[in-house]
């Protein structure tokens, strides 16, 4: 069963009410997701095995633990997922990065697929999707069902801003997908825009309207 982990951390909660200002500009705000993505990464990371290794200090030998296992990849639902992608990647280097792309349809509501490209070996990976905001829920099914369909066992979802609705969809679809929010908000409004939120996510972090 996967687990919903809200985060607490005071760098996280300021950074987040920082990107909430309307004022922040699009430099700021691109930045501020990046390194929010980044202590997020660091949290969604905690229970990834160690092993043991012998290796030479300067000094003398000794054993150190290294990660062990698994490799990493990580995978953006484009667009505004993109905007984390750098936070983790400065966490987790050696990560393989691949690409989901899904719009929303404008008579259904409903995410339709339009890209995916993800390594080869995604399936013997640890994967965490990425996408700052989690609103209906809607398009982190989809993505998730789409890795699932690729083989991929092993999914993490890593949001900055989370709405009640979304939390609860994503885990009545994909109950073993631990998730890792940065903030729960209070609702969706009547356009699927989380409230207080920030905002399109993509249209901050790209400079678009």
């Amino acid at each position: 069963m996967g687990k919903v982990v809200v985060m607490d951390h005071p760098l996280i909660r300021h950074k987040i009410g920082f990107i909430r200002r309307k004022e922040t500009g699009t430099k700021e705000f691109r930045e501020t997701i990046s390194e929010i993505a980044m202590l997020i990464c660091y949290e969604a990371t905690r229970d990834l095995r160690l092993e043991d290794v012998e290796i030479e200090t300067p000094i003398c030998k000794t054993t150190v633990k290294q990660l062990a296992g698994k490799k990493l990849a990580v995978i953006p639902i484009l667009r505004a997922g993109l905007g984390m992608v750098d936070g983790m990647l400065s966490m987790i280097p050696t990560a393989k990065v691949g690409h989901i792309g899904l719009y929303r349809d404008p008579d259904t509501s409903k995410p339709v697929e339009y890209y995916c490209k993800i390594p080869a070996d995604c399936a013997e990976r640890e994967v965490f999707v990425v996408d700052p905001m989690l609103a209906t829920g809607g398009s982190a099914v989809e993505a998730i069902s789409m890795l699932k369909m690729r083989g991929c066992k092993h999914i993490h979802f890593l949001c900055i801003i989370a709405a009640p609705k979304g939390i609860e969809v994503l885990k009545e679809a994909h109950p073993d997908v631990d998730i890792f929010i940065g903030s729960v908000d209070e609702k969706l409004n009547d356009h699927n825009y989380i409230v207080p939120g920030l905002g399109d996510a993509g249209d901050r972090i790209f400079g678009t309207k």
